[in-house]
């Protein structure tokens, strides 16, 4: 990477959220503008500020956000009379919503999230994503196929964190969650990992904003064949459900369809276990463990 530059996505791939791009790329003709009012090519503007022709020239596209020191540099040579000075803030704001990028398909569903008075989860492989702690998801990522490069790793790591923070926020979005006992006893990343998970699910499922539910490995008649789903309640939209599998997502909108899964999910709760008896079993496995 390119000295005092952090590289913008791109608005095809992941989100880089709320503007970022549109002011990256305003900073950019702006640079432009002021670069070739004074008569500098690109390369004589890089050379004087100690940056290659390339990185200037992707900065003017909206491809690189320029670190503060830099807008103050150009601002100082060019004789911006402070404009790209009083933009350093804005563009902080921004670098730390473009590390916060979810993929593009998965844009939808965050959004329908961060609008949602509710939630619920029913879980059959992992731990839901916005109960996840820090290692469990980083791998959750990390042993994905085809594998994902570090820099992707933690972008989607830090997504996945920032999403959780709807869960301290007031009012909080009702959470509910039934999750497979299996998902709870499968070691992913290893004891140490699985443990600090169990026990963030303790405390996650003493809020009173959430209620968490196992369903026993030992239950008979299993409503939740068909594997997991998420029922999303937006304020003042219609409830809308959400698959996942095998690296393919879908929003279901339609409302017989959304009243089939709102179904399942109550009988799959009336066969889980107790919220007490679930957050008892949790317990008990940290014991094993």
């Amino acid at each position: 990477m390119a000295r005092g530059w952090l590289t913008v996505a791109d608005p095809t791939d992941e989100d880089a959220g709320d503007g970022a791009v549109d002011l990256f790329r305003a900073l950019g003709r702006q640079i432009k503008v002021l670069r070739e009012r004074a008569g500098l090519t690109q390369k004589a503007l890089g050379e004087q500020l100690g940056y290659a022709e390339e990185t200037i020239s992707a900065a003017e596209r909206g491809r690189r956000v320029p670190q503060p020191e830099l807008l103050e540099a150009v601002d100082d040579l060019l004789g911006a009379d402070g404009v790209l000075k009083a933009a350093k803030e804005d563009v902080e704001r921004a670098k730390a919503k473009a590390r916060v990028r979810h993929p593009a398909w998965f844009k939808d569903y965050a959004r329908l999230e961060r609008e949602a008075e509710g939630i619920d989860f029913f879980s059959t492989v992992t731990v839901p994503g916005l109960l996840q702690t820090e290692d469990y998801a980083r791998v959750t990522f990390s042993v994905r196929q085809p594998l994902l490069d570090d820099e992707t790793i933690e972008r989607r790591v830090a997504a996945r964190l920032h999403r959780q923070e709807l869960l301290a926020g007031w009012p909080s979005p009702r959470v509910t969650a039934v999750i497979d006992e299996s998902v709870l006893r499968r070691e992913i990343g290893g004891r140490k990992v699985q443990r600090g998970q169990l026990e963030h699910l303790l405390n996650v499922g003493r809020l009173r904003s959430t209620t968490l539910q196992v369903l026993p490995l030992d239950c008979e008649e299993y409503a939740g064949v068909d594997g997991p789903f998420i029922l999303l309640h937006p304020k003042g939209k219609p409830q809308v459900g959400y698959l996942e599998v095998q690296g393919v997502s879908r929003l279901i909108t339609d409302p017989a369809d959304v009243r089939i899964l709102a179904a399942r999910y109550g009988s799959i709760r009336g066969q889980a276990l107790t919220p007490r008896e679930s957050l008892g079993l949790i317990e008990k496995l940290l014991g094993e463990n």
